[in-house]
């Protein structure tokens, strides 16, 4: 056995992708290989591994990529990356830092490791298919299949694949191909155009990166306010928050912006520029954004957003002199 199982959600190999009338490429057996074992490679090479697909090779020499082989793909061999590409008969998953991409992708085929045929698919949120323009010159099939999830590197993230969005972009040819992948993976493609993919990553990496330098912000500032458990306290707060917003849109905002409270907020600013100056600046593009996010949304009139708008303005400058 090469990978932990977990709950297949995936429909029986042979089957057609809901929607199409033919049956895709992968529904049969493919042999992978896995550039990349990170926390998002070795993950997805264990789902595809569980969901019946051969993976053959996985490269990563560090002590923390051997590590999550050890628990995730303990059976699969380790292999520099021209050895797991020339190793990959049927897909070639390349899981490697967004910037790192393409110097991989061109090695690669400068070194003949990529051949017609074979698919070579990335897990980059922000490259679409151009990276790959390298593996279609030597005839490979490009995709770009990025899963919308945070890794931890885990077998714990196999449970939480089941259900996620892929931001998939393929050519026409090999949509239902890459469709019926996703589906394995026991995900739901979004067809993301080549054009968009940057747009699209930077609402993913704003949503959930900047999240959690937001929670971190708000955690540090707890304890500064003399607060012994602030994840006790903030984490009802914060998921009830998250829910609305998700559900609601605009409708979920509340607090002192949303109210135009001017007061309330020049207390705010002047506090933590006394004790956490970094604070600051993020404090003021938040609720500027915020502000102006009410009043379009009705949630604020104009006319209750001026001594609002007009402290935000006056501490930014301050901030700037």
């Amino acid at each position: 056995m090469s990978a932990p199982s977990r709950p297949r959600s995936a429909a029986p190999h042979g089957q057609a992708v809901p929607g199409t009338s033919a049956t895709p490429s992968t529904s049969r057996v493919l042999t992978v290989g896995v550039v990349g074992a990170g926390r998002v490679g070795s993950v997805l090479g264990a789902a595809l591994a569980a969901a019946g697909h051969r993976v053959v090779a996985v490269s990563g020499n560090s002590g923390a990529s051997r590590a999550r082989l050890a628990l995730l793909l303990p059976e699969v061999p380790r292999r520099p990356a021209v050895a797991v590409a020339h190793a990959a008969a049927d897909l070639l998953l390349i899981a490697v830092p967004d910037d790192t991409l393409a110097g991989v992708v061109a090695d690669l085929a400068e070194r003949g490791a990529l051949r017609p045929g074979q698919l070579v698919a990335h897990t980059s949120g922000a490259h679409g298919l151009a990276v790959l323009a390298p593996a279609v010159a030597a005839g490979a099939r490009p995709l770009a299949l990025h899963p919308a999830m945070t890794f931890t590197g885990t077998p714990d993230d196999l449970a939480r694949l089941d259900g996620i969005s892929y931001g998939v972009t393929a050519p026409a040819e090999l949509r239902q191909l890459a469709a019926r992948l996703v589906t394995d993976l026991g995900g739901v493609p979004e067809w993301v155009a080549e054009s968009d993919r940057p747009l699209y990553h930077a609402a993913l990496a704003h949503g959930a990166n900047h999240l959690v330098t937001l929670v971190n912000e708000a955690t540090d500032r707890l304890r500064d306010a003399g607060v012994s458990r602030p994840e006790k306290v903030l984490a009802p707060l914060l998921r009830a928050a998250l829910e609305n917003a998700l559900s609601l849109g605009d409708d979920a905002l509340t607090g002192p912006v949303s109210r135009g409270d001017a007061g309330t907020v020049r207390r705010h600013l002047v506090r933590l520029a006394a004790t956490a100056p970094e604070s600051v600046p993020a404090y003021l593009a938040l609720a500027r954004r915020t502000a102006d996010r009410a009043i379009a949304a009705g949630r604020l009139r104009p006319v209750d957003a001026q001594s609002l708008l007009g402290v935000l303005a006056d501490t930014g400058r301050e901030v700037a002199a």
